[in-house]
């Protein structure tokens, strides 16, 4: 099964930018540190980080044409803007778990509402590239469900 983690803008400056905030930690040493895990548990894992909405709103269209099966999320501020990215996480009917490295409920009053939370399976926040982690772990859970309950049906007919 292959999973597709999409980041949003500012993500390619992480370790450089707000590190009180965003941590250490590079975009390149997240994503390889999933990579570890995913193949460990046998799934496949690719990356995509994009500045631009747009560019963000086609790589998630493109899940649809790719053998993607599920879909890992940090929107960054495109979180509190993005109609159209909501609309092509709704469009591809796949499933999605939305990731942020700090806890957007605790921020700033413009952050504390996501246009895409209610259009995921679920969303971590607050605890920096450990989220990112967690939300690997959610849908790595949420595909096998969908796996055995596949095989499940298969077997009853």
């Amino acid at each position: 099964m292959k999973i597709k983690v999409i980041h949003g803008p500012n993500l390619n400056m992480l370790g450089i930018r707000e590190v009180n905030i965003y941590g250490p930690m590079k975009l390149e040493d997240i994503n390889k540190n999933m990579e570890v895990v995913a193949k460990q548990n046998g799934f496949e894992i690719e990356f995509y980080q994009s500045n631009h909405e747009g560019d963000i709103v086609d790589a998630i269209q493109e899940c649809l044409n790719e053998g993607v099966d599920g879909i890992i999320i940090n929107p960054a501020a495109l979180t509190h803007t993005s109609i159209s990215i909501r609309d092509a996480l709704r469009a591809v009917k796949l499933p999605a778990v939305e990731v942020h490295l700090s806890n957007i409920a605790a921020r700033e009053e413009f952050r504390h509402k996501s246009m895409i939370s209610d259009v995921v399976a679920g969303t971590i926040t607050g605890f920096g590239p450990f989220s990112y982690h967690l939300g690997l772990l959610a849908m790595m859970q949420i595909l096998n469900e969908i796996k055995m309950a596949k095989e499940a049906q298969k077997a009853g007919n």
